[in-house]
Protein backbone atom coordinates (compact mmCIF):
# COMPACT_ATOMS: atom_id res chain seq x y z
CA UNK A 1 0.00 0.00 0.00
CA UNK A 2 1.23 3.58 -1.03
CA UNK A 3 0.59 6.15 1.84
CA UNK A 4 -0.60 9.62 0.60
CA UNK A 5 2.12 12.20 0.58
CA UNK A 6 0.80 15.24 2.73
CA UNK A 7 2.30 18.94 1.06
CA UNK A 8 1.78 21.78 3.14
CA UNK A 9 1.86 25.15 1.57
CA UNK A 10 1.69 28.36 3.24
CA UNK A 11 2.61 32.00 1.73
CA UNK A 12 2.97 35.72 2.75
CA UNK A 13 3.48 35.10 6.23
CA UNK A 14 5.36 38.60 6.41
CA UNK A 15 7.39 37.73 8.84
CA UNK A 16 4.86 36.06 11.41
CA UNK A 17 4.32 32.87 11.99
CA UNK A 18 0.91 31.67 13.80
CA UNK A 19 1.33 29.03 15.84
CA UNK A 20 -2.08 27.98 14.50
CA UNK A 21 -0.35 27.76 10.83
CA UNK A 22 2.50 25.68 12.03
CA UNK A 23 0.06 23.25 13.42
CA UNK A 24 -2.03 23.24 10.06
CA UNK A 25 1.31 21.90 8.82
CA UNK A 26 2.18 19.43 11.24
CA UNK A 27 2.35 16.00 9.65
CA UNK A 28 3.62 17.66 5.76
CA UNK A 29 6.37 15.65 4.39
CA UNK A 30 7.41 18.85 2.67
CA UNK A 31 6.25 22.39 3.73
CA UNK A 32 6.19 25.11 0.45
CA UNK A 33 6.41 28.05 1.01
CA UNK A 34 5.05 30.60 -2.13
CA UNK A 35 6.78 34.02 -0.93
CA UNK A 36 6.45 37.34 0.93
CA UNK A 37 8.26 35.39 4.07
CA UNK A 38 9.44 38.40 5.63
CA UNK A 39 12.28 36.83 7.73
CA UNK A 40 14.75 33.88 7.79
CA UNK A 41 13.40 32.61 11.28
CA UNK A 42 10.54 31.50 9.56
CA UNK A 43 12.16 29.50 7.24
CA UNK A 44 13.95 27.68 9.93
CA UNK A 45 10.79 27.30 12.21
CA UNK A 46 9.06 25.42 9.50
CA UNK A 47 11.96 23.60 8.97
CA UNK A 48 11.53 22.39 12.60
CA UNK A 49 8.51 20.44 10.89
CA UNK A 50 9.70 19.33 7.23
CA UNK A 51 11.81 20.18 4.76
CA UNK A 52 11.35 23.54 3.11
CA UNK A 53 10.87 24.52 -0.45
CA UNK A 54 10.00 28.53 -0.63
CA UNK A 55 10.69 30.70 -3.19
CA UNK A 56 10.92 34.66 -2.75
CA UNK A 57 8.74 37.16 -2.50
CA UNK A 58 7.92 40.82 -3.44
CA UNK A 59 8.68 42.45 0.49
CA UNK A 60 11.96 40.04 0.68
CA UNK A 61 14.36 42.10 -0.47
CA UNK A 62 16.47 41.70 2.77
CA UNK A 63 20.19 40.04 2.62
CA UNK A 64 19.09 36.68 3.55
CA UNK A 65 16.56 36.67 0.59
CA UNK A 66 18.86 37.24 -2.25
CA UNK A 67 19.41 33.49 -2.26
CA UNK A 68 15.71 32.10 -2.47
CA UNK A 69 14.88 31.71 -6.40
CA UNK A 70 11.88 33.52 -7.82
CA UNK A 71 10.53 29.68 -8.85
CA UNK A 72 11.17 26.56 -8.18
CA UNK A 73 9.83 22.64 -8.81
CA UNK A 74 9.37 19.56 -6.95
CA UNK A 75 8.15 16.09 -8.67
CA UNK A 76 5.60 14.67 -6.33
CA UNK A 77 4.12 10.94 -7.06
CA UNK A 78 4.58 11.75 -11.11
CA UNK A 79 3.47 15.40 -10.76
CA UNK A 80 5.80 18.12 -11.37
CA UNK A 81 4.95 21.56 -9.62
CA UNK A 82 5.71 24.87 -10.37
CA UNK A 83 5.87 27.49 -7.25
CA UNK A 84 6.19 31.13 -7.57
CA UNK A 85 5.45 33.87 -5.69
CA UNK A 86 2.66 35.90 -8.07
CA UNK A 87 1.00 34.57 -11.03
CA UNK A 88 1.09 37.01 -12.81
CA UNK A 89 4.67 36.58 -12.83
CA UNK A 90 4.34 33.31 -14.88
CA UNK A 91 5.80 33.51 -17.87
CA UNK A 92 5.58 29.91 -19.04
CA UNK A 93 2.47 27.60 -20.50
CA UNK A 94 2.71 25.22 -17.27
CA UNK A 95 0.82 22.51 -19.72
CA UNK A 96 2.65 22.61 -22.28
CA UNK A 97 6.01 22.75 -19.66
CA UNK A 98 4.75 20.19 -18.31
CA UNK A 99 3.53 20.99 -15.16
CA UNK A 100 0.12 19.06 -13.42
CA UNK A 101 0.39 22.33 -10.63
CA UNK A 102 1.22 25.73 -10.01
CA UNK A 103 1.35 27.55 -6.53
CA UNK A 104 1.81 30.67 -5.91
CA UNK A 105 0.69 33.33 -3.20
CA UNK A 106 0.98 37.18 -3.07
CA UNK A 107 -3.20 38.25 -3.30
CA UNK A 108 -3.35 37.11 0.59
CA UNK A 109 -7.06 34.80 -1.12
CA UNK A 110 -6.94 31.14 -1.03
CA UNK A 111 -8.21 29.99 -4.63
CA UNK A 112 -8.15 26.36 -5.98
CA UNK A 113 -8.97 26.03 -9.89
CA UNK A 114 -8.20 23.98 -12.74
CA UNK A 115 -7.43 25.71 -15.99
CA UNK A 116 -6.74 23.47 -19.37
CA UNK A 117 -5.68 20.83 -17.63
CA UNK A 118 -3.60 22.22 -14.94
CA UNK A 119 -4.54 22.39 -10.59
CA UNK A 120 -3.35 26.26 -9.50
CA UNK A 121 -3.71 26.76 -5.74
CA UNK A 122 -3.22 29.67 -3.53
CA UNK A 123 -2.76 29.05 0.22
CA UNK A 124 -3.98 32.64 1.28
CA UNK A 125 -2.67 34.09 3.89
CA UNK A 126 -0.63 32.97 7.13
CA UNK A 127 0.60 36.12 8.28
CA UNK A 128 -0.84 39.92 9.41
CA UNK A 129 -4.51 40.11 8.53
CA UNK A 130 -5.34 42.11 5.06
CA UNK A 131 -8.76 44.10 4.93
CA UNK A 132 -11.56 40.80 5.55
CA UNK A 133 -9.51 37.72 3.99
CA UNK A 134 -9.26 34.91 6.10
CA UNK A 135 -5.89 33.68 7.61
CA UNK A 136 -5.41 30.06 6.07
CA UNK A 137 -2.56 27.48 5.12
CA UNK A 138 -3.24 24.55 3.06
CA UNK A 139 -2.52 20.88 2.42
CA UNK A 140 -2.00 19.24 -0.83
CA UNK A 141 -3.05 15.15 -0.60
CA UNK A 142 -0.96 13.52 -3.42
CA UNK A 143 -1.59 9.46 -4.36
CA UNK A 144 -5.39 9.65 -5.42
CA UNK A 145 -6.66 11.81 -8.57
CA UNK A 146 -7.82 14.07 -8.37
CA UNK A 147 -5.73 15.61 -5.75
CA UNK A 148 -7.33 16.88 -2.57
CA UNK A 149 -6.45 20.34 -1.20
CA UNK A 150 -7.86 20.89 2.03
CA UNK A 151 -7.90 24.63 3.68
CA UNK A 152 -6.74 25.49 7.17
CA UNK A 153 -7.92 28.44 9.11
CA UNK A 154 -5.19 30.31 11.08
CA UNK A 155 -7.54 32.57 13.42
CA UNK A 156 -10.25 32.61 15.57
CA UNK A 157 -12.90 33.83 12.70
CA UNK A 158 -14.94 31.45 10.95
CA UNK A 159 -14.05 29.81 7.80
CA UNK A 160 -15.00 32.43 4.73
CA UNK A 161 -16.58 30.19 1.33
CA UNK A 162 -14.66 30.72 -1.65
Amino acid sequence: MTLPVRIGLISDTHGLLRERALRGLVGSEVIVHAGDIGSAEILDRLRDTAPVIAVRGNVDTQEWARTLPLTNTLEVEGTSLFVLHDLHDLDLDPRAAGFGIVISGHTHKPLQTERAGVLYINPGSAGPRRFNLPITVARLTAGTRPWKVEYIPCDDSPPQRQ
